[in-house]
């Protein structure tokens, strides 16, 4: 390598208004792609999502047992993909039982809201009212048994993109360094794909143990207070762990108005709302963090509006894919030198994995 070339390529990218508008428009078209095809692009997504957790369970076996590729490989397969169908089953069939038992629920709703405004205090009790009155129930739970049925057809479409996906995960790095022609562009492409990977397979594994732990502590706690469809709630658990920040304060919400129309007396809404509540708080300000580490080297800031942002183009869906998609945006843009900022600020602490590598 020249002089020249050395210099050009240290040379800082300044930052010019041609730059901005080329990024704006660039930018601009992405968001409207994204929305546009939210359809195909979910899918595809959460398929490749599944394909990172099965090629972490996978890999896991093969350590752990020294297993076949192939057995290891379906190994995988099974387990993540029956866990998916197991949570899918209990919804599905849960939500069914709960559209049954629709009528009971809608006689004991006014009594719930008698006792959530006696409980709030007299200064809320006409708000509480006014505002849960028109809650309409049947409404509520046939939207629930739609969005079981789309979830399940989701599933299986899921399922179809990776079968195909581990068929070829064998020859994929290969493709890819055939097709980029430049041994080095190769090279560097297959070096952002394994830093995504090996990043979604620290979040993805570290996020199941811990949604686990908590929908095991809190199905625990609902079967012991009688809490009608515990799995449901304790399945919800687990899958809103998922989304940052507002996903454990929303599974605690769920369970805790249930008990209020199912029980006479507060108390198992109060032992809902603070055991359960302190449960989420501790796993995740302290658990949480512990065991993520730099995993996800995200500022916190950047977490909620990545939350906004993905929940706003794809809706609830969007909030489970938040952090995977924007971990994966941030190692992009870490290894394209005119990115390279952007991606500082989206991290923690400023500093990058790939500041520690080789530079090429």
């Amino acid at each position: 390598m020249t002089r020249r070339q050395q210099n050009t390529e240290q040379r800082p990218v300044r930052l010019s208004l041609a730059l901005v508008r080329d990024l704006s428009i660039v930018l601009t078209l992405a968001i409207l792609a994204l929305y546009a095809g939210s359809g195909f692009l979910i899918p595809l997504a959460l398929s490749f999502l599944t394909f990172v957790l099965i090629t972490a369970v996978s890999d896991r076996v093969r350590d752990w047992v020294n297993a076949p590729v192939w057995l290891a490989n379906l190994l995988g397969i099974v387990l993540v993909l029956a866990g998916l169908f197991a949570i899918m089953f209990v919804i599905g069939g849960q939500a069914t039982q709960f559209a049954r038992a629709i009528g009971n629920y809608e006689t004991a709703f006014d009594g719930a809201v008698t006792r959530m405004a006696a409980l709030l205090g007299p200064e809320m009790m006409g708000f509480a009212r006014d505002t849960l009155a028109g809650v309409d129930l049947s409404r509520l739970t046939r939207g629930a048994v739609g969005g079981a049925t789309s979830a399940l057809n989701t599933f299986l479409l899921v399922s179809l993109y990776v079968a195909f996906l581990m068929a070829e995960r064998r020859t994929l790095h290969h493709k890819m360094l055939l097709a980029a022609r430049d041994p080095q562009l190769g090279q560097d492409m297959a070096s952002v794909m394994d830093a995504i990977s090996t990043s979604l397979q620290r979040y993805l594994g570290v996020k199941t143990i811990i949604s686990l732990l908590t929908a095991g502590i809190s199905y625990t706690v609902f079967r012991l207070l009688g809490l009608e469809f515990a799995e449901t709630w304790a399945v919800l658990t687990f899958a809103l762990n998922f989304i940052p920040s507002i996903g454990s304060i929303v599974a605690v919400i769920f369970p805790a108005l249930v008990s209020l129309v199912q029980f006479d007396s507060v108390t198992p809404f109060l032992i809902i709302v603070f055991f359960c509540g302190t449960v989420q708080f501790l796993i995740g300000n302290f658990l949480d963090p512990a065991m993520l580490g730099r995993s996800l080297n995200m500022s916190s800031f950047m977490v909620i509006l990545s939350l906004t942002f993905w929940t706003v183009l794809w809706g609830l869906i969007g909030a489970f894919l938040s952090v995977p998609l924007t971990v994966c945006i941030l190692i992009v843009f870490s290894h394209i030198p005119a990115m390279r900022p952007l991606a500082i600020l989206m991290s923690k602490d400023g500093s990058l994995s790939t500041e520690d590598e080789p530079q090429a």
